[in-house]
């Protein structure tokens, strides 16, 4: 049976459109999520981390709220609800708080070198629960870029002999991190739509950490006015807008391909840490970023089929 309802030249123009939107939405997110590091070292003196959570989390959540009124609220099916709350909460609540404690014990590269195991872990249950298979170029990238994570760990480590609570701490927050990267892209597969599932898993995330509401009232009394408009900078941008574009990112894209693009974080954080801070890297940091940015490259490759 022919099909006439859209020409052939038509759905062909439609991912030529969305390849450089994908793109830059992966930029900005990479970008943003870099930023959150001078931003939680701007406001981690001054907020426990539940205090730090929370309050990013309830800026975010406002933020995202705006977003979805004006994209338009489509609720996932009723069946996946408590998917959806198993997320938020995962993602926006656990993966916080183990992140900004672990912060607290370990030096910066110990927890990205940890943290960073997530992409890897997605690439592989990716292929084996998602059916995504492992394509050459993601077998090959993600370890380089890897790589170049542990480059700059280690030329930004400060510590000898990490703290082991620190170190389980990091590695929760890499299992939360590809959890729920792969619960999301089910949740997407399914038929959410990427802007409220966002929205619906930051509140549930903003719940979740209400038991540090005491906390954050007395850290807010305390705190000095530039560390907390940090935090609020942190629910705006690498919240709220960060995890929108990830999400659309990640609809459109493999989980795996999506999660080693965030190899490119490193890079770009050593640079602001760099123009903002005054924190030179070393060369060996400097080579870690290019395997950073040549490993992500080599993850966005289309190779060629043998066909039989």
């Amino acid at each position: 049976m022919p099909q006439t309802e859209l020409p052939s030249d038509a759905t062909v123009a439609t991912p030529r459109r969305q390849g450089p939107l994908v793109l830059a939405a992966a930029l900005v997110t990479v970008v943003l999520w870099a930023s959150a590091f001078i931003g939680i070292r701007g406001a981690g003196p001054h907020f426990d981390p539940g205090a730090l959570a929370l309050l990013r989390m309830a800026v975010g959540s406002a933020v995202l709220a705006i977003i979805a009124v004006r994209h338009g609220i489509r609720l996932p099916a009723r069946s996946t609800w408590w998917l959806v709350a198993v997320w938020g909460v995962g993602w926006f609540c656990v993966y916080n708080l183990a992140l900004n404690a672990a912060e607290r014990t370990l030096d910066a590269g110990t927890a990205a070198m940890v943290v960073n195991l997530a992409p890897l872990m997605v690439v592989v249950f990716s292929g084996l629960f998602l059916r995504e298979g492992f394509p050459k170029p993601l077998l090959i990238g993600a370890p380089i870029a890897f790589l170049g994570v542990v480059l700059i760990g280690m030329n930004s480590s400060t510590s000898a002999d990490p703290d082991i609570s620190g170190l389980l701490l990091a590695l929760l927050a890499a299992v939360m991190y590809a959890g729920c990267t792969l619960l999301q892209k089910r949740l997407l597969n399914a038929g959410s739509d990427a802007t409220t599932l966002t929205f619906l898993g930051a509140v549930a995330g903003t719940v979740a950490l209400l038991p540090w509401a005491g906390s954050l009232v007395g850290a807010i009394q305390t705190a000095p006015l530039d560390s907390t408009l940090w935090v609020v900078y942190l629910g705006i941008f690498p919240t709220a807008i960060a995890f929108t574009t990830w999400a659309y990112v990640l609809q459109r894209s493999t989980a795996g391909q999506t999660s080693a693009t965030t190899y490119v974080v490193p890079a770009i954080a050593i640079l602001l840490s760099w123009a903002i801070l005054g924190e030179v890297p070393t060369p060996l940091m400097f080579v870690g970023g290019a395997l950073c940015l040549l490993g992500v490259l080599v993850t966005r490759m289309r190779w060629r089929q043998r066909r039989s």
